[in-house]
């Protein structure tokens, strides 16, 4: 064995010695170890390269190796390395100032190192924000089955999601769930516009059999991702928030996924006119470069925290790094980068491109529905397409096995909600290439073949 081939030996032992994987058992197989990535590609340690159509973990949206960002990092360590928002610095106003344009309205940022710690401060915010409105009794939280808002206790809580839950519970008390829009199998033949109607219907009236006066906020994904990735029909996100406006519930936007150009706008709830009260935003604030993380809240909900005569009315939560001065001047060249190659407008005109090539994927049995915004995919996998009848997980996992051995990494909907974990997801770096997007709808098309091919062969 050559010194380079005890080296990748060493780091393969200790990677299964000690490190604990996100979703995933223990294995004593040798782990898939990524070492370098440029562009929209990723390279591992035996030296092969793949095309990444996850962008990381739904997040490098300006593509991986912008020297720029290193740079960004480089200059704010030299010369402010680490101090608390507890008082002030650069970076942080000036990141603030930028995303208040990018979201446009009055919001306060309070930052964050995640999503989950961003919508857990979230959450609070609507607590707190009630309770010193003299309405203590609003304390209960909405959202939706199979959404997906984090990991922390509060958050979990708020996800809809059964096996990311499963041995963690009892959780926080007084969240509450209500069906997701999920046109390709709740429609039942309805025009999505009917349907996004009756959705938002079903809000109202949990909101009613609750009491108005219990509910604080209704918290949503503009396209639930993760969870199955739940195109939503136009009118639903307006329909919401009337609701959410007529009973006096804030409504909590969760841009995580689908901020920061991924749908072709900068934030999904930009494809209407809604101005949620709270958006929480991570990954692409810095294209996964830096951790980071925001809870933008609405003016009039911040004013409610000024209240001298009580000396607890102020939000009473310190977070060591949260804002950290680098992460938020990666965040800073992050975004410009982004407003100079106009990401939002590319992801728009790509993303039509690559959801009108995936739809070739019809001409397969074992598709049973293609669907997405921007350069944001998923593709749903049956066993019978007109019972909808959810392909099994293991085959799910051979089309996406598959898909990595053709040179193409793809993701899939993992551990939400059993029976439903059949959505094959792409959600590329926003610099994609046209003949990118080819690749990835090639790769697709001959693991999709090979296992549709099998599935005729079971039947």
């Amino acid at each position: 064995m050559s010194q380079a081939e005890q080296s990748k030996e060493q780091i393969y032992q200790a990677d299964r010695r000690r490190v604990w994987h996100a979703l995933a058992p223990h294995n004593e197989r040798n782990p898939w170890v990524v070492e370098s990535a440029q562009g929209v590609y990723v390279t591992d340690l035996e030296g092969r390269t793949y095309l990444d159509a996850m962008a990381g973990l739904w997040c490098v949206n300006i593509g991986y190796g912008h020297e720029r960002i290193a740079k960004a990092a480089y200059e704010q360590m030299r010369k402010l390395p680490f101090y608390p928002l507890s008082a002030a610095h650069v970076p942080a106003t000036e990141l603030a100032e930028t995303l208040t344009r990018w979201l446009g309205g009055d919001y306060r940022f309070f930052f964050s190192n995640s999503g989950s710690e961003a919508n857990e401060t979230a959450l609070k915010v609507a607590r707190q924000y009630h309770a010193q409105m003299g309405h203590s009794e609003r304390y209960k939280v909405i959202s939706r089955y199979r959404a997906y808002h984090g990991n922390t206790m509060g958050a979990l809580s708020a996800t809809g999601q059964h096996q990311r839950k499963y041995l963690y519970e009892p959780l926080a008390v007084g969240f509450l769930h209500i069906q997701p829009p999920d046109l390709y199998r709740l429609a039942e033949g309805r025009a999505p516009e009917e349907y996004g109607k009756a959705c938002a219907d079903e809000l109202e009236r949990v909101i009613q059999w609750e009491g108005p006066d219990t509910i604080s906020a209704f918290i949503m994904e503009p396209i639930i991702t993760g969870g199955g990735m739940l195109v939503p029909p136009d009118n639903y996100l307006p329909e919401v928030a009337k609701v959410c406006k007529r009973h006096g519930v804030l409504l909590i936007v969760d841009e995580v996924i689908s901020g920061f150009g991924r749908t072709g706008k900068r934030f999904g709830f930009q494809h209407s006119s809604v101005a949620p009260d709270i958006v929480t935003m991570a990954k692409g604030i810095t294209s996964g470069y830096a951790p980071l993380s925001a809870t933008a809240v609405a003016g009039h909900i911040y004013e409610a925290f000024k209240d001298v005569t009580d000396p607890n009315a102020h939000l009473r939560q310190v977070n060591t790094f949260g804002g950290h001065p680098v992460s938020c001047a990666v965040a800073l060249e992050n975004l410009a980068i982004m407003e100079e190659l106009d990401l939002a407008a590319r992801s728009a005109v790509l993303g039509d491109m690559m959801l009108r090539r995936l739809k070739e994927l019809y001409a397969y049995g074992i598709v049973g529905d293609v669907r997405g915004k921007g350069l944001l995919a998923g593709i749903e996998l049956v066993a019978n397409r007109d019972t909808k009848e959810p392909l099994p997980l293991e085959r799910v996992k051979a089309v996406v096995a598959r898909t990595k051995s053709l040179g193409v990494i793809v993701g899939r909907n993992g551990d939400t909600v059993a029976g439903l974990n059949n959505v094959v997801t792409v959600s590329p770096p926003l610099t994609i290439a046209e003949e990118e997007i080819d690749q990835i709808v090639e790769a697709l098309t001959a693991a999709i073949a090979e296992e549709d091919s099998n599935n005729r062969s079971n039947d």
